[in-house]
């Protein structure tokens, strides 16, 4: 055959990748007319010569290949002082089975989707995504490279309906929602994906290549967005809500107000204020029986530390429940002084925040924070007279961040966190530089950080953390290179959260992986990983490990994952002693997980995990199992039940000092908790949610050690005193949520809990179950009330 007959061939190929590899670009239409934001898309707007964004490519799992014709897919854009406006056909042969449960705000549940992704600086490293499902429910998100940061929540505008030829969905998201330069001309990072859940697939109209890391530096652009005269971007959120509580001693009924302010600055930066503040409806805590020598690190439920903070977390410098925590001191008592009232936390006065981007690129935030002056009260037995004393002064908490983004795929960034406390009490300042930088093609990624810490106590120290990162970011091969090193009193505990210092490690990681489906697999990723870390002071071994994880998701798409971790190497545990210069030996060990993660789609799924730890000790072992089954009953109604369990046979650890002797034991543990979670939606505005909790751990133990000074333990048949420990955890909340507006929402929501902790172990969950609820049991009943206010709509009513 003659090669001239290849010809249309390799045209066709030139022009696939040709299509593929360039960015396609979109113009907005400008528009007077008032857009009704209905589903219908009945506009003269809509009608006229409006470009169309099409084509759409698929991102997973068969990444590259052209949608089907009757999948087609047709988006258009319109614009004007106030917003921009969306419309999405979605076209499908088979309406009928357009996945769409009802899910709570930002959850995706079952449903068809569809989204768009704005990046206002064109920068190729930050996107405002808005989903809508299928069922009419908003997500959103700020997406960076490595996050999807879904606690951010703007105002904005949808509706959707299901028609005879598929689904139609309209926006309107105002720029208050967006954050862009003052130029006369924007330009706009730009793409719309669509998800067809029954096929668990995903389309992008501008195709991204999943062999490349970045996927934010892919989208195409938005043009057309000329001369804009934004509204001025203030908004008051009043509240106001009301509390009964009692237990078995007391009642008392609270009510509170008060205010949270967003203001535009311009375009590009926005103050958030919050006064008064009230976060008596957040989330309950996951109590645990905690025998490690670290506190327990708690998840952030508080909206205004959770929502566009993505700029103050950079570098892992920010842990927001320092933020009115637990009072950082404890009080001084003299002979026969008992302390009555220690109070569990500090009050927020009150915060603020300032966040934002030039249009050069740079990056600015500032946060502040001050809470109050909290006393602990304290009784002489003697005299039976009660004192107070400070347990933590007036604190105020500061935050800077200067994030430069340059060349679509790189950043260098300083932070600066400081607390600062009232009198003689200790404070603290850290400073940080980071960079990250990717070749232009984000081939490859180099990135690291210094870190240096100064504390002002008692006796001040400084310390410092450095960091080297050197990874290749394409392609099926792939790895990643890192070093670091931390001195002896590198400290960001005040703003921050450490477990570890005083340490230099290394480790590498390489990872190999298929993309598009095979015979076998939608995708699978296999990553073989060392890692080896050497305690300063010492050089012993601090960790020593080698892992290998596999992930893969079959055709049905299930989900499977497995990996191995071997230690061996003898490893020494600088913390458990909890005594400073002390540590103690870890034998060798060899672990293991193997999860599943049944098909979504399906009304009945289970995801369950087994997992084992098998040590070089005698009958010290670890073996766990969790099992997590869902049954979605229709797209309004579903449960859930979680247990997790585990157990450790002679494991051992600190549980107590005497007057020369560090003790350590050789215990018996279970730890088991059910969580129970209900959802029903009466419409995609307003839901009922149960969610429950039993938590109930023990620890036996069987014998008793003393800690000798080369790490090693030495049996102790003398101690004999009860070091035993039974804890119970019960958490409840019933809520009714309501978005009646939007950004306005009226909550209900009835709590009770309770905990029980006791020396005796109980191995009975019949027995552990009748003394939670028989404790003393505290139920709350709130009403809250939200209400977004939109200055431009209210000016002239005054």
């Amino acid at each position: 055959m003659s090669k001239f007959h290849y010809l249309p061939l390799y045209f066709l190929i030139l022009f696939n990748f040709s299509a593929f590899s360039q960015k396609k670009s979109l113009k907005a239409k400008s528009i007077t007319e008032s857009i009704t934001v209905d589903g219908k898309i009945i506009e003269d707007a809509w009608k006229e010569n409006t470009e169309v964004a099409t084509n759409f490519i698929m991102f997973e799992p068969d990444n590259g290949k052209p949608i089907n014709k009757d999948k087609k897919t047709e988006v258009k854009v319109l614009y004007d002082n106030d917003a921009i406006y969306i419309s999405a056909i979605l076209y499908d042969n088979e309406p009928e089975k357009i996945q769409k449960e009802i899910t709570n705000r930002d959850v995706f549940g079952v449903s068809d989707h569809f989204s768009v992704s704005i990046n206002g600086f064109n920068d190729g490293q930050q996107d405002f995504r808005f989903y809508v499902s299928a069922a009419g429910v908003q997500m959103d998100c700020l997406a960076t490279k490595d996050n999807e940061d879904f606690t951010w929540d703007a105002i904005w505008d949808s509706k959707v309906a299901i028609t005879n030829f598929g689904w139609v969905v309209e926006m309107k998201i105002p720029y208050a929602a967006l954050r862009f330069s003052n130029t006369q001309k924007q330009i706009w990072g730009l793409n719309f994906m669509r998800e067809i859940k029954r096929d668990v697939q995903k389309y992008t109209w501008n195709h991204v290549d999943t062999k490349i890391g970045a996927i934010i530096a892919q989208a195409g652009t938005l043009e057309g967005i000329e001369n804009m005269k934004t509204a001025t971007r203030l908004f008051f959120i009043p509240y106001t809500s009301a509390y009964y509580q009692e237990d078995d001693f007391a009642s008392d009924r609270t009510f509170k107000a008060g205010l949270d302010i967003k203001y535009g600055i311009n375009d590009s930066f926005t103050l958030d204020a919050i006064l008064v503040p009230d976060f008596g409806q957040t989330r309950f805590d996951n109590a645990i029986l905690n025998l490690e020598p670290f506190e327990q690190k708690l998840e952030e439920n508080r909206p205004f530390f959770t929502e566009g903070t993505n700029l103050f977390n950079l570098g892992n410098l920010f842990y927001s429940r320092r933020i009115g925590g637990a009072p950082t001191t404890g009080p001084g008592l003299v002979t026969n002084e008992e302390i009555t009232n220690y109070p569990s936390k500090v009050d927020l006065i009150n915060a603020v925040k300032v966040s934002g981007r030039t249009e050069n690129g740079l990056g600015i935030g500032f946060l502040n924070a001050v809470t109050e002056k909290t006393y602990a009260e304290i009784l002489n037995n003697d005299t039976n007279e009660s004192r107070k004393e400070v347990v933590e002064p007036l604190t105020n908490y500061n935050i800077l961040v200067l994030d430069q983004r340059f060349r679509q795929n790189s950043s260098v960034s300083f932070i600066n966190t400081n607390t600062t406390r009232n009198g003689s009490f200790r404070d603290a300042n850290v400073s940080a530089l980071l960079f990250d930088l990717s070749t232009k093609a984000n081939t490859y990624n180099l990135y690291g950080d210094f870190k240096y810490s100064t504390i002002n106590d008692i006796e001040d120290y400084n310390g410092f953390k450095a960091g080297l990162n050197f990874a290749k970011t394409s392609g099926r091969y792939r790895y990643l290179f890192t070093g670091r090193y931390l001195s002896e009193n590198y400290d960001i505990n005040d703003l921050g959260i450490i477990f570890y210092n005083n340490y230099h490690g290394a480790s590498a990681n390489v990872s190999y992986r298929i993309l598009n489906p095979t015979t076998l697999f939608n995708k699978l990723k296999i990553e073989q990983e060392l890692n080896f870390e050497s305690q300063n002071t010492t050089g012993k071994t601090q960790e020593a490990w080698y892992k290998t994880i596999i992930k893969a998701s079959t055709l049905k798409n299930h989900y499977v994952e497995f990996a191995l971790v071997a230690n061996p190497l003898e490893k020494f545990d600088f913390y458990e002693p909890r005594n400073y210069g002390s540590y103690v030996y870890i034998p060798r060990s060899v672990s293991s997980y193997l999860g599943i993660e049944s098909n979504r789609n399906n009304p009945l799924t289970i995801d369950a995990t087994i997992s084992g730890a098998k040590f070089d000790e005698d009958g010290r072992i670890t073996y766990g199992v969790a099992v997590r089954p869902k049954y979605r009953f229709n797209d309004k109604l579903s449960l859930e039940y979680t247990l997790d369990y585990t157990r450790k046979e002679n494991d051992r650890g600190w549980v107590a000092f005497t007057n020369t002797d560090i003790i350590f034991a050789q215990r018996n543990r279970e730890i088991a908790q059910h969580d129970f979670t209900g959802k029903y939606a009466l419409s995609n505005k307003m839901t009922l949610n149960l969610t429950a909790r039993y938590y109930w751990s023990y620890s036996e133990n069987s014998k008793f050690f003393n800690l000798q000074q080369n790490g090693y333990l030495a049996q102790n048949d003398d101690y004999t005193l009860n070091k035993n420990r039974n804890f119970n955890s019960w958490n409840f909340d019933l809520s009714y949520s309501w978005w009646f507006a939007p950004g306005s929402e009226l909550s209900i929501l009835y709590r009770n809990y309770a905990q029980e902790s006791t020396p005796d172990v109980e191995k009975s969950l019949n027995t552990n179950l009748k003394n939670v609820f028989n404790s003393n049991m505290t139920n709350i009943f709130s009403i809250s009330l939200r209400y977004f206010i939109d200055y431009n709509s209210v000016k002239n009513k005054f």
